[in-house]
């Protein structure tokens, strides 16, 4: 049976699939992590959904990249899944033709955008990009966008991120992907990520006034792609 495990941040973003899939809580993936599994079986495949949990101190999500690096590497040492797949939210750019709700797969690889080294060597690690798998039959197939996915720790973008993100054709932004990417490339796990569009980073509106807006909106076109998406790999 082939073993696909979701790796996602928020709770709302996710809530959507585990309902979708009829996927069990199973409490948390590793105590004392606060990252919570959810599982169930689809269409003859084992889904692990590992969300990563909320905050004891500040009671929010574990958003970002810290979060996200600990959920792959626990997923990985206790599920040992045959795939992994980012899946989540992220702001997309009018420039490169997004809309909110538009639907991406990474390709050809996904970078961090806020990691500036300026030493030999230390600037090319600080960006990253980790190749994921080859999308484009699946994007074509289930009428998706393809990108380069690019992730930081921030919610707002400054216009250095904005410089990076050019010079490799970033065109959606998010918080968790390379973080991921980067522990399945180690551990040699295929990944993708798919990304929903809440945000339009690069108009007037204020990008977490527009978040909150089409959070629930973008979750629910992220739950039926995902649940597309499922039944293709």
């Amino acid at each position: 049976m082939t073993s696909i495990a979701l790796i996602m941040a928020m709770d709302e973003e996710a809530s959507p699939i585990v309902k979708a899939l009829s996927l069990e809580p199973k409490g948390y993936l590793c105590p004392p992590l606060p990252m919570c599994l959810y599982q169930g079986e689809w269409h003859g495949k084992q889904i692990s959904l590992v969300v990563s949990g909320k905050c004891k101190r500040y009671g929010v999500d574990h958003i970002g990249p810290q979060g996200a690096t600990v959920s792959a590497l626990k997923t990985i040492e206790v599920l040992s899944p045959s795939i992994i797949i980012n899946a989540g939210t992220a702001g997309g750019f009018v420039k490169a033709g997004a809309a909110i709700g538009d639907v991406y797969l990474s390709f050809p690889y996904v970078c961090f955008h806020d990691r500036r080294v300026a030493l030999p060597g230390f600037d090319r690690y600080g960006v990253g990009e980790y190749t994921c798998m080859d999308t484009r039959e699946l994007a074509s197939k289930l009428n998706l966008k393809l990108g380069v996915i690019t992730t930081g720790s921030s919610l707002d973008i400054t216009d250095s991120d904005i410089s990076i993100m050019n010079s490799y054709n970033g065109i959606v932004k998010e918080m968790e992907a390379a973080a991921i990417a980067w522990v399945a490339e180690m551990y040699q796990v295929p990944f993708m990520a798919i990304k929903s569009i809440t945000d339009l980073v690069d108009t007037e509106t204020p990008t977490e006034e527009e978040f909150l807006k089409n959070l629930s909106l973008a979750s629910e076109k992220l739950s039926k792609e995902v649940i597309k998406l499922l039944g293709e790999v």
